[in-house]
């Protein structure tokens, strides 16, 4: 009995995988990882040009926007392409998997832009400076997984995809605006951590780091926890 269990248990998760990655790479993803490379070429392209040395500071922030863009489509269009495809209904249907469904999801997509930063940083370590790729990719996951959560968490709110991409685009602006008044405290989601400022003891950078990473972590398991709790509103979606 445990043994049928745990094969009708894997069965489904291989069909949530290949559903997911179906609707994932079926839809515009494509276009925003296109759009991402290019701005990463663009930007190291131009520094190189203009004679500026890259170090880790620098390929952090050129690659933070394309890790953004890689993020943007799958967590603000998901429940969208769900209803596009009608199987937003059928979803509602399995009281037992729902959850499990977007669940996964949401693990599919960390993991494959986890796996895209990987490849960016590879590419910068071989054309820019050499960077600890493993370290570069998990300081930018962070904002990664905070800016994904919580447009998963408008998604289930306005329950449209082309509102929720207007909302996470102002948000975004406001964010960069206020960046700067927050620059050197726990607060700054857009925080380089391989910049340290010139008259701050190294310690202490290292302490608000360290809370930074705490903060967008709490960020992120609130914004998902929300947004599943959301999801349990059928007469919402439907």
């Amino acid at each position: 009995m445990n043994t049928l269990k745990l094969k009708n248990t894997l069965h489904l998760v291989g069909k949530m995988i290949q559903y997911n990655f179906r609707i994932i790479f079926g839809g515009r993803f494509i276009w925003f990882l296109l759009a991402a490379f290019a701005f990463y070429a663009f930007v190291a392209i131009m520094a190189v040009w203009n004679g500026e040395l890259p170090d880790e500071e620098f390929v952090y922030d050129t690659l933070l926007f394309p890790a953004i863009l890689l993020i943007f489509y799958p967590m603000t269009f998901g429940i969208q392409n769900d209803l596009d495809s009608g199987i937003l209904e059928i979803l509602f249907g399995i009281p037992d998997y729902r959850y499990k469904v977007w669940l996964v999801r949401l693990v599919l997509v960390f993991v494959l832009v986890f796996l895209l930063l990987i490849g960016f940083a590879g590419i910068s370590y071989v054309f820019l400076t050499p960077v600890n790729l493993f370290e570069m990719t998990r300081q930018l996951m962070f904002p990664v997984f905070f800016l994904g959560g919580m447009a998963f968490m408008f998604s289930t709110v306005i329950k449209n995809g082309n509102g929720t991409a207007v909302v996470m685009v102002i948000l975004g602006v406001f964010l960069l605006i206020i960046s700067e008044a927050v620059e050197r405290t726990m607060w700054n989601i857009f925080m380089n951590p391989f910049n340290p400022p010139r008259n701050m003891n190294e310690v202490i950078w290292e302490g608000i780091a360290l809370k930074n990473r705490v903060f967008l972590v709490a960020g992120t398991l609130v914004f998902i926890l929300y947004g599943l709790f959301n999801l349990q509103k059928r007469e919402r979606f439907i």
